[in-house]
């Protein structure tokens, strides 16, 4: 008998309800002077996010576009409310997907296991970056990300094969381009497109790559958004809105939708997701330090 996802599973249950403790304890040492409770708005981005993200859209791009939108997280603080906020939601997916579909366990626990080490060593870097630094590298990620959809759209994306498994220099390949995915997911960069063209190109069927994604992302999150919840980078009112709608959102479109016809949804994502990456290179342009001019 294969125990191997049991032990997955009861893992990622364990890492969920310790990030869950930590984050508690780390906010309830810190003095806050500003409101720590969600508005609707944050709850009900945090729930259509989520959906769409259990459905294959992805949850980053679609929340920082809102986020530019309404204008109330400041742009430094984006990548840490989004990892520190969509954590909880993802790793309910991954307990639905690791649960229902299958795939070769050491493919699974390697690509895991990479993404989860490149997050550990990226939210450091992270952390650390001005603030025009962290505009230009989300602003030049969602433009990939609306590349990654524009293809997508356009059936420009490698279909896959029927593999559920990969195996050596192929395996070695897919590791290595987790611990990248994994590292960019600290700055704001989805895992989920990418991750889906790697498995694809790699002769995987395309399904293997939710648990494989979502299982990944469940891993690396609640790592990386302790580290962001212990600088204090992110924002409190928008991670907790994004948990609380993020959950149900997934539940539902789980386990009572299931599917949508999904190509209109993604030409809408194109689009906000556009404005989003033009909206955040342009406040990184109107921050960039003045020239002297010279005689």
């Amino acid at each position: 008998m294969n125990y191997g996802p049991a032990i997955l599973l009861s893992l990622l249950g364990m890492l969920a309800l310790w990030y869950g403790v930590r984050w508690y304890m780390l906010e309830r040492q810190r003095a806050q002077q500003t409101a720590r409770h969600p508005d609707a708005g944050d709850i009900a981005i945090g729930f259509f996010a989520n959906f769409f993200d259990t459905l294959g859209i992805g949850s980053f791009a679609p929340t920082t576009a809102v986020f530019k939108f309404r204008r109330r997280i400041a742009d430094e603080n984006i990548p840490g409310t989004l990892n520190v906020g969509h954590a909880l939601p993802t790793v309910t997916e991954a307990l639905i997907f690791i649960a229902v579909v299958s795939v070769d366990l050491y493919t699974l626990i390697g690509m895991i296991a990479a993404a989860v080490l490149g997050a550990w060593l990226g939210v450091g870097i992270v952390a650390r970056l001005p603030r025009r630094a962290i505009q230009l590298g989300m602003g030049f990620a969602l433009l990939f990300s609306a590349l990654l959809f524009l293809a997508k759209n356009l059936d420009w994306m490698p279909i896959g094969g029927d593999a559920l498994a990969l195996e050596g220099t192929r395996l070695v390949f897919a590791i290595a381009m987790s611990s990248v995915l994994g590292a960019l997911m600290m700055v704001g960069v989805g895992l989920y497109a990418p991750c889906l063209i790697l498995v694809s190109l790699l002769g995987m069927n395309p399904l293997a790559a939710f648990p494989i994604m979502m299982g990944s992302c469940a891993f690396l999150m609640p790592i990386g958004g302790a580290r962001f919840v212990q600088t204090g980078r992110y924002d409190l009112r928008g991670a907790l809105g994004l948990t609380l709608g993020g959950i149900p959102g997934v539940l539902i479109a789980a386990y009572v939708v299931k599917s949508l016809p999904m190509e209109w949804i993604r030409w809408l994502v194109v689009v906000v997701v556009i404005y989003a990456a033009v909206q955040m290179l342009l406040s990184a342009y109107r921050e960039a330090p003045s020239r002297p001019h010279t005689a």
